[in-house]
């Protein structure tokens, strides 16, 4: 059976006490991690019930409420959506269901579509000059859609390799907004030749 929040958090205050810090673990000597200097881990909190994402309880619903905003290219089913500007890294679009749909809500036929579009996605992103590699995931935590990230690192930016990427991506300094906007419509077009429709 897995352990639960109250039994992990009963685990570490037996460590460390209810409010004390856990060490630093062996990330922080990562030629990746993007700090330096003294950090330290922040105590765990007791836990709480779930919150609501938008689109359940009384929170809104965003993507409802705005079906369009970011949206690059999208077919019955699915979108490619992106920030209103640029951020650290050169491209991070979301492949997001235009339904209230989790990968657990998924049919055969659904699930099936989503690989052919992320196959695409990835390799659409990937092959475009600036980028060394395409990382994807997946944090639930915010909306009701689904909705996975494609996050493309900017290539020889070796030191936003792996999982710090997305980090490296709220400290890096956007690129020119005229240079995003030309990646973002090459991707919807190139998309748009397997199926949908690009909107840029």
């Amino acid at each position: 059976m897995a352990e639960s929040a109250e039994e992990l958090f009963a685990r570490v205050a037996a460590l460390v006490g209810v409010h004390g810090h856990l060490p630093m673990p062996p990330i922080a000597e990562w030629d990746t991690f993007p700090f330096e200097g003294d950090i330290r881990v922040r105590p765990l909190l007791a836990p709480t019930p779930e919150p609501d994402r938008d689109g359940e309880g009384d929170r809104p619903c965003r993507r409802c409420e705005e079906p369009d905003r970011g949206v690059i290219w999208r077919n019955d089913r699915w979108l490619v959506s992106t920030f209103d500007r640029p951020t650290g890294l050169p491209v991070v679009v979301f492949l997001m269901t235009r339904e209230h749909l989790d990968f657990e809500d998924m049919d055969d036929d659904l699930a099936a579509e989503y690989g052919r579009i992320s196959a695409w996605l990835h390799r659409i992103i990937g092959n475009l000059p600036n980028v060394g590699r395409v990382h994807i995931g997946k944090w639930g935590d915010g909306a009701v859609h689904l909705h996975v990230w494609f996050m493309a690192r900017t290539a020889r930016v070796n030191q936003a390799l792996g999982n710090f990427a997305t980090v490296w991506d709220d400290i890096l300094p956007p690129p020119p907004e005229d240079v995003w906007r030309a990646d973002l419509a090459r991707i919807a077009r190139q998309l748009a030749t397997h199926d949908g429709r690009a909107l840029v």
